[in-house]
């Protein structure tokens, strides 16, 4: 079974969280790209769904789901994302999508995060497989960068990819993330960072990983 049929086949399993009259929170990604097209079989059944990013946005469109913004909800019933890397903890990296500012924001807004994700994207430290993401206010990039080399690790400037907030993405590479609450907390703090892709302070409360012998429900 390859990548693609696990990512499916978590965000398949997705839907048996999905309340009807609800409006679900999407984030963005290659998994979630499945789950939202598994979603749309679901449409005449919620209310509708607020995205984390513009792509989500539209593809929730092509569905016929109806797309609120963040400012339009009090909160969430639940909230349905990837990662790029999930340790045991639940904690993950996200933002290989540049997405992860919104993304945290729409987690924000619901106590019920469910991670999809195939199994490639266990790990047991965070930053041990994927950079870490740190998105930046252009003026402070160097700056920033110069802070994240300090901390110890090797930071790159994504170069042509802006972000919806209209900001520049720093991948941290060699960085591996032994205390993610504290280091979230830390680089949050750095002058000129929006935020930074460690979800730890927000982790999630339910992964579903999709395996070749099916998907696997963590709670």
């Amino acid at each position: 079974m390859d990548q693609l049929e696990m990512k499916k086949m978590a965000a398949q399993a997705a839907l048996q969280f999905v309340r009807p009259d609800s409006i679900v929170g999407v984030g963005s990604g290659s998994t979630v790209n499945c789950f939202i097209e598994a979603l749309g079989s679901l449409r005449d059944q919620i209310k509708g769904a607020v995205a984390a990013s513009k792509a989500s946005e539209e593809l929730l469109r092509k569905q016929g789901i109806e797309v609120f913004s963040a400012n339009d909800v009090s909160g969430l019933d639940i909230y349905v994302d990837g990662a790029d890397e999930i340790n045991p903890q639940k904690m993950m990296i996200k933002g290989g999508g540049a997405a992860l500012t919104r993304e945290k924001i729409v987690a924000s807004l619901t106590k019920n995060f469910i991670c999809i994700v195939d199994s490639s994207k266990q790990v047991d430290v965070l930053g041990s497989t994927f950079p870490l993401p740190v998105e930046v206010i252009p003026m402070a990039r160097s700056q920033v960068a110069r802070k994240l080399v300090a901390l110890g690790g090797s930071p790159e400037w994504r170069q042509g990819v802006v972000t919806d907030n209209g900001n520049v993405i720093l991948d941290v590479h060699n960085f591996p993330i032994m205390n993610p609450v504290e280091m979230e907390k830390e680089l949050n703090n750095v002058a000129g960072v929006v935020t930074n892709g460690i979800f730890a302070l927000n982790a999630a409360n339910t992964v579903i990983v999709g395996t070749a012998e099916g998907a696997k429900i963590i709670k």
